[in-house]
């Protein structure tokens, strides 16, 4: 049976969260946290998504606040009865000289699974965002799901990025050649919006053999991969942390 959820993340700029609603599989949990940041880890509750879920995740950073938001393990995007699709949303909002550190696990699309996930990121001026996604295509030796995502993030009212990828059986024709994946399976991408980038954009520059950095219109970054694997992966995108946004 198909569940919808909906789970709340407010953090208060003195360190407290004065909202932190859990709900269905979306568990949250206060932990440890590095330097000036409060930390909220996302705890899988039961395996989900599964076809015809609906879930929904929203995340507001007051103004002068410091969060970071990771996950205790992966996403794993599961087929359902019937084949209906799963949807995933995500609304962050991140107040004047706020900062929301978004660093989940992975999202990994299982072999008949459909997933739609979109998330939608709203800056204030002067906000700083550090936004990690990790898309592994299918477990380990089986072929992937149908994976439909779409990031769109807003600075100052304006938009800044806006990009929608599809993997996966029923996704557009050439996802898997070689001007797309060329036949890897994990993909990814770091967007850095800093304000610090208006007077000094990051330079273009490739980070290993299948990852480029390049500065985006706007005080922002991004850097996109692709890789054999979900280690590979992640390799590559904790070194373009550690050179653009370092804790």
């Amino acid at each position: 049976m198909s569940l919808a959820a909906t789970a709340r993340i407010v953090a208060g700029a003195d360190g407290s969260l004065p909202v932190l609603e859990s709900d269905g599989p979306l568990a949250l949990r206060r932990t440890r946290a590095p330097g000036p940041y409060t930390r909220v880890t996302v705890v899988g509750a039961m395996s989900a998504p599964l076809g015809g879920d609906r879930l929904r995740l929203e995340t507001e950073v007051r103004d002068g606040a410091r969060l970071l938001v990771d996950s205790a393990a992966a996403t794993v995007a599961l087929p359902g009865r019937g084949g209906a699709p799963a949807s995933y949303d995500i609304a962050l909002t991140v107040g004047a000289d706020a900062e929301l550190r978004w660093l989940p696990e992975q999202l990994v699309s299982a072999a008949g699974s459909v997933l739609r996930m979109r998330t939608r990121v709203d800056l204030a001026a002067g906000a700083r965002l550090v936004l990690r996604e990790e898309q592994v295509l299918g477990r380990h030796a089986e072929q992937p799901g149908t994976l439909v995502s779409r990031l769109t993030v807003r600075h100052a009212g304006r938009l800044l990025f806006d990009q929608e990828l599809g993997h996966g059986p029923g996704a557009p024709a050439g996802w898997d050649g070689p001007a797309v994946l060329a036949g890897h399976r994990a993909t990814g991408q770091l967007l850095v919006v800093d304000p610090a980038f208006a007077d000094k954009p990051a330079e273009t520059r490739l980070l290993g053999e299948h990852a480029v950095l390049a500065p985006l219109a706007g005080p922002a970054a991004l850097v996109t991969a692709v890789a054999p694997d979900a280690l590979a992966l992640r390799r590559v995108l904790n070194e373009a942390l550690v050179l653009l946004a370092p804790l």
